[in-house]
């Protein structure tokens, strides 16, 4: 490694966020930048550990992050991001948004501090394009094979690029009016700042992608059609069927899904037209039901739209802060997590269950009957129990249904008899094809929602797949 005895010279240094009063009165990127310097010292602290868990076990794409670390060290700033997109095509979002589960398994993290890999995997990336190495790549030459993509989410964006600079004819179905899927309309403006996608986009039209945004297969065009079409489909469409709360009271005005909320803010920042109700936590007494990233995100717009208070209600027992005995290196850690918008405002509380909501006469939400529940292991599952005598109600005017989804939505499988699998996505065979000769799926559709990286992951997996196929049925 470039610094043998970096770890123990240097600390490990986060780049830390805007200050609250400044940050949650807009929708800019909260987070900030660590120097040139600082990413130097960080890339240093990599220790010569012999088997680096960090891409053996930690990266669902395998990103060579040692070797990386070294040439960012040396300041061989496109020998490092050459390295770098050989595993990952698009490393400016990884950088944005991924937990890092590759510095949860770094060997450092096992009694220290791990190195901040994806802090140094963004410097990588934005100083590749504002050296101008990052350049469009279109292929040398065509193959006469034509794919459509369902969905410009990260597989699907992935599958496109992959499959386009291999030589293909890949054209891109969006139903939104702008393409990038959960990237665009799912995740809020502060965590991922739209400009990184918007460059990307750039780069892949001048690429030879070609984009029909605004076109719902399904609705506007079938299935069916863009498989006589194309010589290959992928199904990349996300699986964003939410998980509903079924209780008393479930029908009043003023309880929606967390997605709509989120997407519907999304729209209002870009400009779009609303269909429907606007949804604004605006001087409301807003509760969240659902402690993960989806309500956290909630838990953020809510406090920038001007709510009076938030609350976020988590069924689940709160997690420790640090590692259990149970829950050893190099596991993903089952510990407390708490985001740039827990730390904006806002009550948390876990182990909470909600048995009702309230209402007025006119049928709009004024509150939340809740209970408290204990948790415990029988048969090897975690099991709870509701706990009498523990009743409580919260105000609120707005709650937020945040518990995850359950599967995908089935308007692009219209009229097509797709075998789905048991959790309710699209079944594929090991080369990723589904039940239809042609047709294949990747990201969320076929593996349940999971973290862009997965995505990013297994639309490179289909990607061969299908330019496999291609080849076969020349």
């Amino acid at each position: 490694m470039g610094k043998t005895t970096g770890y123990l010279e240097f600390d490990r240094k986060e780049p830390g966020y805007r200050k609250r009063g400044e940050r949650v009165r807009d929708y800019q990127p909260v987070e900030k930048r660590l120097s040139v310097d600082s990413i130097k010292k960080q890339a240093a602290r990599c220790m010569d550990c012999g088997t680096p868990f960090c891409f053996s076990m930690g990266c669902p794409l395998g990103n060579i992050i040692p070797e990386f670390n070294d040439m960012v060290f040396r300041e061989r700033w496109e020998d490092a991001l050459n390295l770098l997109l050989e595993k990952n095509c698009f490393p400016e979002f990884t950088s944005a948004i991924c937990p890092a589960p590759c510095e949860t398994a770094c060997i450092l993290n096992i009694n220290d501090d791990a190195v901040t890999i994806r802090q140094i995997e963004k410097e990588i990336i934005e100083m590749g394009f504002n050296k101008g190495f990052v350049q469009p790549e279109p292929p040398a030459e065509r193959i006469d094979r034509s794919v459509a993509v369902v969905g410009s989410g990260p597989a699907g964006l992935t599958v496109a690029q992959t499959l386009n600079r291999a030589g293909c004819n890949v054209t891109v179905f969006e139903k939104e009016q702008r393409v990038g899927g959960l990237l665009r309309y799912g995740i809020p403006d502060f965590k991922f700042d739209k400009s990184i996608l918007d460059r990307r986009i750039t780069l892949m039209s001048a690429e030879g992608v070609v984009f029909e945004s605004g076109t719902s297969v399904g609705n506007d065009i079938s299935l069916e059609y863009l498989n006589r079409r194309f010589d290959a489909v992928c199904l990349c469409g996300g699986a964003m069927r939410p998980r509903d709360l079924q209780v008393p009271g479930r029908n009043l005005k003023g309880v929606y899904f967390a997605m709509d909320f989120l997407v519907q803010q999304n729209k209002l920042l870009l400009g779009e037209d609303i269909k429907g109700e606007l949804i604004t936590a605006k001087d409301r007494k807003v509760v969240i039901i659902g402690g993960g990233d989806t309500g956290s995100d909630c838990l953020g717009t809510a406090l920038r739209q001007g709510a009076k208070e938030v609350h976020q209600f988590e069924i689940m027992p709160e997690p420790p802060c640090k590692r259990a005995e149970s829950n050893p290196w190099p596991e993903w850690p089952n510990i407390r997590r708490t985001s740039s918008s827990h730390k904006e405002g806002g009550v948390r509380k876990w182990s909470v269950s909600t048995v009702k909501f309230t209402g007025d006469d006119k049928e709009h939400l004024t509150g939340i009957h809740c209970k408290e529940v204990a948790w415990e292991k029988s048969h090897g599952r975690m099991v709870f129990e509701v706990l009498e005598g523990t009743e409580f109600d919260v105000a609120a005017d707005m709650a937020l249904l945040a518990m995850g989804f359950t599967g995908l939505n089935d308007d692009v499988l219209e009229g097509m008899e797709l075998k789905r699998d048991p959790h309710d996505g699209i079944w594929t065979d090991e080369q990723r094809m589904t039940s239809m000769d042609g047709i294949f799926s990747a990201g969320d559709m076929r593996i349940g929602q999971s973290l862009v990286v997965r995505a990013i992951a297994d639309g490179q997996a289909a990607a061969k797949d299908i330019l496999l196929y291609l080849q076969r049925s020349k």
